[in-house]
């Protein structure tokens, strides 16, 4: 009787939560535990229970549990690199994070690894390969390092990894007999309870919500909701499945890439929409802009309010926009890398002018935009679409400090 009035409180999305209970039904039945009688099981055997729906959150494109937009990929990783340079979030969780987007697997995982499992080769050429060798635990077997699934990364991640793998063994010299048995991921004490060589290990629960937390204190906003992005393990998995989907890979591609034994999960990823916007022109920037806020820099009025300036190496220009007028000064007193003036718009350290040629660089990224979606594909064209909603925030913020109304922004 329970039993038939729990699934009469169940609808059909929500009846596979007696098929995951019906397991636990029929092996307390099997123990002779009191509490579950044979007419409950022999009930259980005459009904049909439908299953959980599959990628339901993937195929809707969820936008609080299905994969993150390339849009917000772009923000979570350009806060992320922001955060640890400024120390607002520490190396470990800078690097489970970086190790997240780029690999995707479980938090039971990564809180199972330990630094030995972070390989550096040098072929002898002065070529170094950096390889992880992901444990491939599952959700039932807790902390199990029986086998491996070995992964490269990029060299660029892959040194950052490394470096960190080292600097924690070396905090573990003189704790551990082996060092190289130290957790990748360390908890801040022992655990007296953990098994024998996991006592510095942290569990997949305080590593997931411990990284969840980290991710929460920084507030980075969804162009689509302009509210903060809601960060988890399994978001990341699913934008790392629907991207590989988006560049064309089969099914058979993808689990390989999730660790899956088989193909029947991977399907729904073929069948996603593409996480791109298909188009975007002037109006969609300036209506998006204001949710997304890309822009991190401060607008200055006068170029006697730049961080350098006394310094007239700090003017940024470009003759594409205007050969005579800065778009704005750069803040940043070190060496930087990036291709300016694009890369400036997304950096906290630009302070563009008010009266800079911002509209004309919004110009130019929509419409080169517009070329590589003919030219090329939609993966390569929506690679500055964050930029275009930075500068499309300039645009509009500049156009509300001259007091003008956005359809007259003309730059």
């Amino acid at each position: 009787m329970h039993l038939i009035n729990y699934r009469s409180t169940l609808n059909g999305s929500t009846e596979w939560y007696l098929g995951s209970l019906s397991g636990l039904l029929r092996r307390w039945h099997r123990m002779r535990i009191p509490g579950v009688s044979g007419d409950a099981v022999k009930y259980l055997d005459t009904i049909r229970i439908k299953g959980n729906r599959k990628g339901v959150a993937v195929l809707t494109m969820d936008p609080d549990q299905g994969r993150f937009t390339d849009i917000e990929l772009q923000a979570i990783r350009s806060a992320l690199a922001d955060a640890y340079e400024t120390g607002r979030i520490k190396s470990d969780a800078y690097i489970l994070a970086i190790l997240f987007i780029a690999l995707g697997p479980r938090p039971i995982q990564y809180a199972a690894m330990k630094v030995c499992d972070v390989q550096a080769m040098d072929d002898g050429a002065g070529t170094t390969t950096y390889v992880v060798a992901v444990p491939r635990a599952k959700r039932r077997e807790a902390r199990a390092r029986t086998s491996f699934k070995k992964r490269t990364l990029i060299p660029k991640i892959g040194k950052v990894v490394f470096e960190y793998a080292q600097e924690v063994r070396s905090r573990f010299v003189g704790i551990l007999n082996d060092p190289d048995q130290a957790p990748l991921f360390p908890s801040v004490r022992s655990d007296s309870e953990a098994p024998a060589g996991f006592e510095f290990h942290r569990t997949s629960q305080s590593l997931r919500e411990w990284f969840e937390y980290t991710m929460d204190r920084l507030q980075i906003l969804s162009e689509r909701t302009g509210k903060p992005i809601n960060i988890n393990a399994s978001r990341f998995r699913r934008t790392l499945a629907c991207r590989a989907a988006d560049e064309g890979h089969v099914e058979l591609v993808i689990a390989e890439l999730l660790d899956h034994t088989d193909t029947q999960n991977a399907g729904v990823y073929v069948e996603a929409t593409p996480g791109m916007m298909e188009r975007i022109d002037r109006a969609v920037a300036m209506k998006l802009a204001p949710l997304a806020q890309a822009f991190a820099g401060t607008i200055i009025t006068d170029e006697s309010q730049a961080t350098r300036a006394t310094d007239p190496t700090s003017r940024i220009r470009d003759p594409r926009f205007d050969s005579t007028k800065p778009v704005g000064n750069c803040g940043q007193f070190g060496f930087c890398g990036l291709l300016a003036p694009v890369a400036c718009y997304t950096c906290r350290s630009f302070e563009p002018w008010a009266d800079g040629p911002h509209e004309r660089v919004l110009e130019f990224l929509i419409a080169e935009r517009d070329r590589l979606l003919v030219q090329a594909d939609k993966r390569v064209a929506s690679i500055n679409d964050r930029t275009i909603l930075a500068v499309a925030d300039v645009v509009r913020r500049c156009a509300e400090m001259r007091g003008e109304p956005m359809g007259d922004t003309n730059g």
